[in-house]
């Protein structure tokens, strides 16, 4: 049975792709930071299922907790931040930094830290965000920050080959990240992206859990980005 690790998994789109992967057959590690909604997670997970609770922010907490897992076959960051989002002329830059510090560095730390612990034939898979294609005005920061990550995919999967290393860009998908409007504000603005992607729907969680495990399960794919957007990159 192969070991998964997912950081963030204690919601959203970690929380699915823990699910999707246990029914799968595989071990599974979920890493959050908030011990209640952790001890929840892994009582609906079952007996297929640990967890830790982490603090992606600090290396050495994170260095730490990969000793203390032992080998690991395959690594999904989940890990999101909130910060970074308005308009550039409005645009606070130490929110910005913030976004970075919450996003882009949490998810290289762990990057780095499971390196001395997964095995070469594994994979790590990033999770991004529509943001860098989007070009929607208001998300210049979180373009920034995905980007970022993003376009040292095909370098880490040169450089650390034959471990794969891929990324997978989400679109509007229905989770908690979300929470920063007000229910009706957010069932209104769903309601407008609904009438905007081609396939008519904001998307599920499980819509990218389902891509994250065939990058688990296909051992030819390595460097790549992709989208799970129902179309709205095209828009």
């Amino acid at each position: 049975m192969q070991n998964v690790v997912i950081a963030g998994g204690t919601s959203g789109m970690g929380f699915a792709t823990a699910k999707l992967l246990i029914a799968k057959g595989f071990n599974v590690v979920i890493l959050g930071r908030d011990m209640e909604k952790l001890n929840q997670a892994l009582k609906e997970l079952g007996p297929n299922a640990t967890g830790k609770s982490v603090d992606a922010t600090n290396s050495e907490v994170l260095k730490q907790a990969m000793a203390e897992i032992g080998q690991i076959d395959h690594l999904v960051i989940a890990l999101s931040g909130g910060k970074g989002m308005g308009r550039f002329a409005d645009l606070n830059l130490n929110d910005l930094r913030q976004g970075f510090e919450g996003k882009f560095f949490p998810q290289l730390q762990m990057a780095q830290a499971v390196l001395p612990y997964i095995t070469t034939t594994g994979s790590i898979t990033f999770i991004t965000s529509i943001s860098p294609r989007s070009k929607a005005p208001g998300t210049a920061g979180l373009g920034a920050i995905n980007g970022a990550i993003e376009i040292m995919v095909p370098t880490l999967a040169k450089e650390l080959k034959p471990l794969r290393i891929n990324a997978v860009a989400p679109g509007v998908i229905n989770t908690t990240w979300w929470d920063f409007l007000p229910p009706e504000k957010k069932q209104e603005t769903f309601n407008q992206y609904n009438q905007t992607i081609p396939l008519g729907r904001v998307g599920e969680p499980d819509d990218v859990a389902g891509l994250i495990a065939t990058l688990i399960e296909n051992t030819y794919i390595t460097g790549q980005v992709i989208a799970v957007d129902g179309g709205l990159s095209l828009v």
